[in-house]
């Protein structure tokens, strides 16, 4: 299946889907087991740190890319531009991030994590008509981890004592979202999508005391968590236009609206001492997520060129629940949802971005020359906050490289993130961090009928 000199025996692509495929699974616990996430203390609010990954493609150039069609990717934030497949798609993606966090006195801490972003299959019912869509990646992580030191009075042999003891706080888990729908070409200019998202999950909050210098006092673990599950759905339009600026250039206009979503589940609070685990209390409740509303815009001045430019909205001020807010203090166990609604924001968040392929369409081209380039930034308002009064906001730099393949229609991404989040006024935490991800996206055509000759 190979073209050159050499020639190389693949197995057929189902099979190599299947490889790589569990070859991602399989590496999902090891990466996970190390932080289970970004790892950032922002993340023990609210839902964790939200995830909002739609392609490789979108990710290096800044994270929207809502109007950017493409035949070598999966756009999953607009469904509608599903309906352009001509190739059966598979695409994995797996990431690394460092994050060293520091407060206004020098205290530092860092923590390196990886995990799996998204797992996406496509294919075309009706060739460049209407296509499928399927996909599965996090939609919030929590994850992050603080312990502090202090002492208290201990009897111990008939006198009283001092006894260094340490709480330790932190969190994992996180709400995932399975995608399925079908997006639809209605001519050359339009096209339109839907899809049912399954969101499900839960998060869990720890605190551990621990007692090294005493064995008059066991260890006690107090655990918070909640189990959530429910649907919500997405719906997005494209519009593509041509011959705009000048002879042979491309406009293209995304848009796509994501409803509010409806869980329920079960919050629960248990003891561990030992090796003993006991369930304090069970609450059953509800949660209503706000809607996301994006809008993108890609500009092709010449088939070497892409430019985009992207902007998302998420009401979280409208983000209601019937579980009660217990627990917020720093030396509490954390209630869900922690800090209560008070200390969520509005969500906006502002990206852009450029990619250049310098051999364009160019298949005869030096290999490097039909590499593409990739460079993106963005600004994010975080929808978490101290108080009702500071905002908190994340901004990054993206860039990243797509290599081509032997394989028409697969490529093998690379990109990279660097940004800030958060500051250090106000006894909070400035977090910095650092990403590195490898994408794997295959494209081969399927259910073809073989002509004789």
């Amino acid at each position: 299946m190979c073209d050159g000199a050499m020639r190389v025996s693949l197995p057929p692509l189902p099979v190599r889907v299947l490889l790589v495929a569990v070859a991602l699974l399989a590496a999902a616990p090891t990466a996970h087991g190390q932080s289970n996430g970004e790892g950032t203390i922002y993340s023990r609010f609210g839902l964790g740190s939200l995830s909002g990954f739609s392609s490789s493609q979108s990710q290096a150039l800044g994270g929207g890319a809502y109007g950017l069609r493409s035949l070598n990717y999966n756009p999953d934030a607009n469904p509608a531009l599903w309906s352009d497949q001509v190739f059966t798609r598979l695409s994995g993606s797996v990431g690394m991030r460092a994050v060293r966090a520091e407060d206004n006195r020098g205290n530092s801490g860092r923590l390196t994590s990886g995990t799996v972003q998204a797992l996406q299959f496509n294919f075309p019912l009706n060739e460049r008509t209407l296509g499928l869509g399927l996909s599965f990646q996090p939609y919030s992580r929590s994850n992050y981890k603080l312990t502090t030191t202090d002492s208290t009075d201990v009897p111990a042999s008939g006198q009283v004592g001092q006894a260094r003891y340490e709480r330790i706080f932190s969190g994992s888990g996180g709400l995932q979202r399975l995608r399925g729908g079908l997006g639809y070409r209605v001519n050359d200019r339009l096209r339109i999508g839907a899809s049912a998202d399954l969101l499900f999950g839960v998060i869990e909050s720890r605190r551990r005391t621990e007692w090294p210098n005493t064995q008059a006092l066991r260890d006690v673990v107090v655990s918070d968590g909640v189990q959530l599950s429910g649907l919500t759905g997405t719906v997005g339009a494209h519009l593509a236009l041509a011959d705009v600026l000048s002879a042979d250039d491309a406009l293209s206009l995304g848009a796509s609206v994501t409803m509010p979503a409806f869980l329920s589940g079960e919050r629960y609070r248990t003891l561990d001492e030992d090796l003993a685990r006991d369930t304090l209390s069970v609450q059953r409740g509800d949660v209503t997520l706000p809607w996301t509303a994006r809008l993108g815009a890609a500009y092709q001045p010449n088939e070497r060129w892409t430019f985009v430019m992207d902007g998302l909205f998420e009401p979280w001020s409208t983000f209601s629940t019937s579980f009660s807010s217990e627990g917020s203090s720093p030396t509490t166990p954390a209630r869900f949802p922690v800090g209560g609604t008070s200390t969520l924001a509005d969500r906006w968040r502002l990206s852009g971005g450029a990619e250049v392929v310098p051999a364009g369409t160019d298949n005869l081209a030096g290999y490097f020359a039909q590499v593409a380039y990739r460079l993106g930034a963005y600004a994010e308002r975080m929808y978490v906050r101290p108080d009702s009064e500071t905002s908190l906001y994340e901004f990054a730099a993206t860039g990243g490289v797509s290599l081509p393949t032997s394989l028409s229609g697969t490529r093998i991404d690379f990109n990279l993130t660097a940004g800030t989040r958060g500051q250090t006024s106000d006894t909070l935490v400035r977090d910095t961090f650092y990403g590195v991800s490898l994408h794997i996206n295959f494209g081969e055509r399927w259910f073809q009928r073989r002509k004789l000759r």
